[in-house]
């Protein structure tokens, strides 16, 4: 099909102030439409409409028509230089170029890579390193996916169908071989950039907007009370498996996370109403919480004051290291289970739950923006279920009496 490419330029009369307009540009491909301004103004009279130019032979409008033939020039070497290398062109890719808009968006793997640098600046402030590495994994798989199906280097962002997102699940979950939650977040990271690309006028249309990536049915493991106190009770020949421990029950009997339980200070610690109360924030939501300390919470704090480092609660491993030692810890006690601190979490929602606490106030406690996500930590055991039914057995068995 042959390509339609057109440049106009008119005065935007809307916005004529004391009979002077501005000179606007239109380009015009295969029926989609991009303006810009020109940077001048003349006023309404000088137009020629006809010709597309300014009228007369003076200097002022010799100079204007002469900006307007290299804005023309400017504007057909963009469409070509894009027309050469991409599959299809869009008036606004052609403009933006012109701008200097967006160019390093041409590509998918620059776009990635504008993701990740602009991610990285934020990293200390409102974004972790932890996200950070995991950005530049999804990137590293978009490319190999890239090579593998596509058999090239990269891919122009305005050559992506709701097939590549098909196919680049298929490829995470069969090549790969991650867990379906894991091709979730990294399907996540690519639409977010594309998706970004389109807000910007860098691409036409969002073609992942109607693409959805289920996240599976990952099972949240936990501790039950048995193992917990498996583990309280278990004497470690290793000093550094007895740290992590005693922080990991911590996390079980407050539902801390393992990077706020690493940010308390001294005062993080308050008293209310002749209790021992940690109050803090959430670094990942900002999200203010308040738990009320139970006696074994408090030892682990005791024990540690000692080896304080200034006003931190705890010397804590890093989580990747933290999370080694789990391991180890649970094969030392027993316990058949692929222990991570963040099941320290699930288990004081299901421990909480489960002994009647309202699902409200667990959702306050681990500083929770929305109730929903308390749902997913939250499980209905078996132990909760019979004391449930007990209760509605011992109201209503009286009652309905079979004859």
């Amino acid at each position: 099909m042959r390509a339609t490419f057109k440049i106009l330029f008119f005065v935007n009369r809307s916005k004529e102030k004391n009979g002077v307009v501005p000179i606007m540009g239109r380009v015009t491909i295969n029926g989609t439409q991009a303006q810009f301004s020109c940077k001048y103004s003349i006023a309404v009279e000088q137009w020629d409409t006809k010709a597309n130019k300014v009228k007369g032979k003076g200097k002022e409008a010799r100079d204007i028509n002469y900006a307007l033939d290299n804005i023309k020039a400017q504007i057909i070497k963009h469409y070509q230089r894009i027309s050469d290398k991409e599959a299809y062109v869009t008036a606004e890719m052609v403009r933006n170029a012109y701008q200097g808009i967006g160019t390093e968006y041409e590509t998918v793997l620059r776009a990635f890579d504008k993701h990740n640098e602009d991610f990285a600046k934020r990293i200390g402030k409102d974004r972790v390193k932890e996200t950070y590495y995991k950005h530049t994994i999804a990137r590293t798989h978009v490319a190999n996916f890239i090579k593998y199906y596509y058999k090239r280097n990269d891919l122009g962002m305005n050559e992506l169908t709701e097939d590549f997102m098909n196919q680049y699940c298929i490829y995470l979950r069969n090549e790969v071989g991650v867990q379906q939650s894991t091709v979730r977040l990294y399907c996540t990271t690519l639409k977010s950039i594309v998706s970004h690309a389109h807000k910007n006028g860098l691409i036409p249309r969002d073609p992942f907007v109607n693409c959805r990536v289920s996240g599976g049915t990952k099972e949240r493991e936990f501790l039950t009370e048995d193992e917990v106190q498996a583990l309280m009770s278990h004497r470690f020949n290793d000093p550094a498996l007895t740290q992590v421990r005693d922080i990991f029950v911590f996390g079980c009997l407050t539902g801390i996370s393992f990077i706020d339980i690493k940010n308390l200070t001294t005062d993080n610690l308050v008293t209310i109403n002749d209790s021992l109360w940690i109050s803090s924030a959430r670094q990942k939501t900002k999200i203010p919480f308040r738990v009320k300390l139970i006696e074994s919470a408090r030892k682990i704090i005791d024990r540690y004051e000692p080896f304080r480092c200034g006003n931190r609660l705890f010397n804590v491993y890093r989580n990747g290291w933290t999370n080694v030692l789990l391991k180890q810890i649970a094969e030392e006690c027993g316990i058949n289970k692929r222990l991570t601190f963040h099941m320290s979490r699930h288990s004081y929602a299901v421990m909480a739950i489960s002994n009647g606490m309202p699902i409200e106030s667990v959702s306050k406690i681990l500083g929770h923006t929305k109730i929903t996500t308390t749902q997913h930590y939250a499980k209905i055991t078996t132990e909760k279920l019979d004391k449930d039914l007990s209760v509605l057995e011992s109201k209503i068995g009286d009652k309905m009496k079979l004859v």
